[in-house]
């Protein structure tokens, strides 16, 4: 947990990039995504993901799937600690070997600051690579009082507008992250995106929904296909 909160003190929670301030994002042109998967009734074999797209065309440039052997054992709240080695191997791989193709954004399948202790797997691998990050579950953590209750499935239900968002403010009365409920036949399941560096909430939400095809945005889409 001290290593923990020592890297939590670097985390960014500003817009870094001057392409962040334009409204369409001007200047991004690579997006990517990571996720670690694992073999059903395995949890030591896993496979350690990363593809990059073009943006905004959301096209596959580069992909990278590796097998690796997870030694580190699952402690609630520390899953990070299993995961973010390989998949900031992956990031390293990708500078030595395409350094052109190096993504200026990562989506990550899992939260940022809305963790127990406001340090995700999204704020993680942000601060070791350095890169802006975005986390984006497709279930609520609960943290810090919230819960999915039925009040939680009402505000969701009552977003049937497509992109309406709301934020997830916990109990200390500190914004953790935002709900998001595309227009995709499926507005009953949002995302829960939120910060994981270099990068305001805002700013992330808005970049989600710009990689949106489906339901789940095309990085992390693309890298779970992969991973499958």
């Amino acid at each position: 947990a001290s290593e923990q909160a020592r890297l939590k003190g670097s985390v960014v929670e500003e817009d870094s990039e001057e392409w962040q301030e334009d409204a369409s994002f001007t200047g991004l042109e690579r997006v990517g995504g990571v996720d670690v998967s694992y073999i059903k009734g395995d949890d030591t074999s896993a496979c350690a993901s990363l593809v990059v797209l073009s943006y905004p065309a959301l096209e596959v440039l580069y992909e990278d799937c590796r097998m690796v052997a997870v030694s580190a054992p699952y402690v609630a709240g520390f899953l990070a600690f299993r995961e973010v080695p390989f998949l900031v191997e992956a990031v390293q791989r990708l500078q030595q070997e395409e350094p052109k193709l190096k993504p200026q954004v990562l989506l990550v399948d899992g939260n940022g600051l809305l963790h127990p202790r406001g340090f995700g797997v999204a704020c993680h691998l942000g601060v070791l690579t350095d890169l802006p990050c975005i986390g984006v579950a497709k279930n609520l953590l609960q943290v810090d009082g919230l819960v999915r209750d039925e009040l939680h499935r009402e505000q969701i239900r009552s977003l049937q507008r497509e992109g309406d968002t709301f934020p997830l403010t916990g109990t200390s009365g500190r914004v953790l992250g935002m709900v998001s409920c595309g227009d995709y036949n499926s507005s009953s399941k949002p995302l829960y995106i939120s910060v994981g560096h270099r990068m305001r909430l805002e700013t992330a939400v808005r970049l989600v929904k710009s990689c949106c095809r489906y339901r789940i945005p095309e990085p992390i889409r693309q890298v779970q296909k992969q991973g499958r």
